[in-house]
């Protein structure tokens, strides 16, 4: 099967992606019935760059100046198209909370671009660029609210080193927008070398469209994991399908600890929400975890808890689960195979998890029940007491592993991020008992602790994308001042300098930040 899909160069005079990249059509050589050619719908109103992603930019091999420029606004806003190419939709369905739906699909998003430098290869999207064949009678849009959440969000957890899609440019313009209220509009640009999601699988499955599936399948694999061989026999392709899925289900397990180890809810996991290459995708009702609560629930459409931080594993399980279940007409006779593969995906979790808050405590690489019954007890103590999660773990580097006891609550007391409510005994009392248990659990005997503090400095960062951060930055964007977006942007470039972050960004949450409401629509 090498070969069976190829490359087309599509200009040698680059416009905006630069001499050491080329515009290819990879992913659109595949057609219908995956993609509809559909343009997208210029705005009314002049759109403006409010930020653009200079770093990621040349990353991909893209022109800055022609990026910043007029026509350059005015591509990635949609008004014209990408030279050389024409804009596409993907059709895919999915479980929305657990209910499967028919048929979904790009609804507010357009692949515009693809580039491809030396051995890398990524896509272009544009969300909030107009309707589509998948836009459900919707209007195709997204509104700035939203695209300030997803433009920060994705790039905040990129520097956090989780896997995610990224985020190239945000404009915006005056055209309204109609939601609960009328809102203005705004556009992002996204990058990703796939956008691929469950969905995809489950669309072509349930809808009895095999060869169309495995042709996808095909290109995929051979584009995203070379070092899987398809062959040219049923037997080799049934193995690669299978190498390929466990590829698969260990990525998500490990990007779903990931999650848990800085704090982060995603708010939607539905299927069509899952990345096929293991990537964080599509930030709505998203939140890291203030004050912790392990049944924390960002989404406010999420009635009944499903995606809450204590069941973001528990889900994600079952999303491959469903992805397996539509995978199983390509191979016949092999329930036993990939229940087996499913089944990995706890112990993958759980190494991962342990190995994350074992760096984020301080603990030596050996891991064991000891680390495991202090991770649990850690978490037990935040949620008991309702502990900042990220100024908790932050604060950790403020101890001395060889100083006493006494000693070391006293230097823990000296951190700009010490987490405890003086005033509150009962949380006093159990803070030291938890740091006997922590101390027990590291045996400092040899240990370089100024090396070591650093290294927690690099594990645990000060600064993460907290809701009223965004909050803040919205209602100034909403009023024409996007002064706090790039600001906000530039702090999460670099989440582990506390000395270069404002306080404001390292505090502790305002009383308000409690009372923000997150749904489907954010």
């Amino acid at each position: 099967m090498v070969g069976l899909f190829n490359e087309t160069i599509l200009q040698d005079r680059p416009l905006f992606h630069n001499h050491d990249s080329i515009l290819v059509q990879e992913y659109a050589s595949l057609g219908t019935p995956y993609l509809a050619e559909v343009p997208a719908t210029p705005l009314r109103t002049e759109a403006g760059l409010v930020h653009l992603n200079t770093a990621l930019a040349t990353e991909v091999g893209l022109n800055t100046e022609e990026l910043g420029s007029t026509q350059g606004i005015d591509v990635l806003s949609g008004n014209t198209p990408f030279p050389g190419y024409q804009s596409r939709a993907s059709v895919y369905c999915g479980h929305q909370f657990g209910q499967f739906v028919p048929q979904l699909g790009d609804g507010r998003a357009l692949l515009i671009a693809e580039v491809r430098k030396g051995k890398q290869y990524r896509q272009m999207q544009l969300k909030g660029a107009g309707p589509t064949p998948y836009s459900r009678h919707a209007d195709g849009r997204a509104v700035l609210r939203s695209s300030i959440r997803e433009y920060l969000a994705s790039e905040a957890m990129h520097a956090l080193g989780i896997p995610t899609t990224r985020a190239l440019s945000l404009t915006a313009s005056a055209d309204p927008v109609f939601r609960e209220t009328t809102e203005t509009a705004a556009i992002v640009c996204r990058v990703s070398e796939s956008f691929l999601r469950f969905g995809h699988v489950e669309f072509f499955c349930y809808t009895n469209q095999l060869q169309a599936l495995r042709n996808l399948l095909t290109w995929h694999i051979e584009q995203h994991h070379p070092e899987i061989d398809l062959g040219d026999t049923e037997a080799s392709f049934h193995a690669g399908l299978l190498q390929w899925l466990s590829i698969v289900v260990a990525r998500t397990a490990r990007m779903v600890a990931q999650w848990q180890a800085v704090g982060f809810c995603h708010g939607v996991m539905n299927t069509d929400n899952m990345s096929l290459l293991g990537l964080t995708i599509d930030y709505g009702p998203y939140g890291f975890i203030d004050g912790f609560d392990i049944d924390h629930i960002c989404n406010h459409s999420d009635h009944q808890g499903r995606y809450s931080y204590r069941n973001q594993p528990r889900i994600a399980h079952w999303n491959l689960y469903a992805l397996a279940q539509a995978l199983s007409p390509l191979i016949p006779d092999s329930k036993e195979t990939l229940q087996n593969l499913l089944d990995s995906f706890a112990d993958v979790f759980h190494a991962e998890h342990s190995a994350l808050f074992a760096r984020k405590l301080g603990l030596p690489n050996e891991q064991g029940d000891a680390v495991d019954s202090l991770i649990e007890n850690t978490l037990k103590f935040m949620h008991e007491h309702s502990l900042d999660f990220t100024r908790f773990f932050r604060s950790i580097s403020a101890l001395n592993p060889s100083a006493t006891h006494e000693e070391n609550f006293a230097s823990w007391q000296q951190s700009a991020f010490f987490p405890l409510a003086l005033g509150d005994e009962a949380q006093v009392n159990n803070a030291k008992l938890w740091l006997k248990q922590w101390r027990e659990a590291l045996n400092p005997q040899n240990l370089d602790i100024l090396a070591w503090q650093k290294k927690l400095d690099q594990t645990n960062p000060a600064f993460v994308l907290r809701n009223h951060l965004l909050q803040n930055a919205i209602e100034l964007a909403q009023r024409g001042e996007f002064a706090e977006v790039n600001r906000l942007f530039t702090a999460l470039s670099d989440p582990y300098n506390a000395a270069q972050l404002p306080n404001e960004y390292t505090a502790q949450p305002p009383d308000w930040a409690k009372s923000l409401v997150l749904s489907c629509s954010s």
